[in-house]
């Protein structure tokens, strides 16, 4: 008997479609470290100074009874220090309260850095703080000290190129009608010791325009061209007497002077006197 031939029937799997889909890649991105918050306080030694220079071999000052004024709560809190606290704030303090005592020694008191209550007791709460005591900031010196030196040398160079009218005119300020009899070097020497003595006075000094003009009446009257009463309240012409001005109540009479040059009368009046000085 013949065997049946058995075919095989291929099935076709369906294809798919191809698809135009986009898929994005989705990247964190990198967070952003928060920037570390900057201490309010500064844990380091201290030392504070009395003012003013002063160094008794003890000095004590308050450490109860005194209040501070806080402007976040809106009214004054009770400070004091004690040293089994961790706060100067009588109301935020704890348990039983052993009051210290805050002693200078010699006009100095230094306070280490783990003792941070006291030293904000003395830094930002004491009252007596800039008054009778100061902490010693040597940053701050140092500032102060380069302003000192750099005002020295401007005040320095300032007298090094003074003509001797003007160098004159300041040294009279300080030295009174001795200047006329000095010489030449004398002055320049006296006026470099004084722009090193007293460098902001000599600026102010050559920045002001009636000290050239007083130094001006005072050389005039010296010479005879103008003359002063003796009560030294007016001003005469030396020749004939004839008054020329009033000095004001209260007011230094070449300092007056000075103001009247100023005027239009007065200015006629410098005109005349500046010819017969030269």
């Amino acid at each position: 008997m013949a065997k049946k031939q058995t075919k095989k029937v291929e099935v076709e799997q369906p294809q798919e479609k191809p698809t135009n889909k986009i898929v994005e890649a989705v990247i964190d991105k990198p967070k952003a470290n928060p920037e570390p918050s900057k201490p309010t306080w500064e844990i380091k030694d201290r030392t504070y100074l009395l003012k003013n220079g002063k160094t008794p071999l003890s000095r004590s000052i308050k450490s109860a009874g005194i209040y501070y004024f806080d402007e976040e709560k809106g009214y004054e809190r009770e400070i004091k220090y004690c040293e089994n606290q961790t706060t100067s704030f009588v109301d935020e303090m704890k348990g039983d309260q052993r009051l210290s005592h805050i002693i200078f020694r010699n006009g100095v008191l230094f306070v280490p850095k783990n003792k941070v209550t006291l030293q904000k007791l003395l830094s930002l709460y004491h009252p007596h703080n800039g008054f009778i005591y100061e902490e010693l900031k040597p940053q701050v010196i140092a500032a102060q000290e380069i302003d000192w030196l750099e005002m020295e040398v401007e005040a320095l160079n300032t007298a090094m190129n003074l003509d001797i009218d003007m160098a004159e005119a300041v040294m009279r300020v300080e030295l009174g009608t001795k200047v006329s009899s000095m010489s030449s070097k004398e002055l320049k020497r006296d006026l470099l010791l004084y722009a090193k003595r007293n460098p902001r006075l000599l600026l102010e000094l050559v920045n002001d325009e009636n000290v050239v003009l007083r130094n001006f009446g005072i050389k005039a009257t010296e010479m005879g061209i103008l003359k002063l009463s003796q009560d030294q309240r007016t001003f005469l012409w030396g020749s004939n007497d004839r008054k020329l001005m009033t000095v004001p109540f209260d007011e230094h009479p070449y300092s007056a002077l000075a103001a009247w040059f100023k005027t239009d009368e007065g200015m006629e009046v410098y005109s005349n006197i500046e010819k017969r000085l030269n």
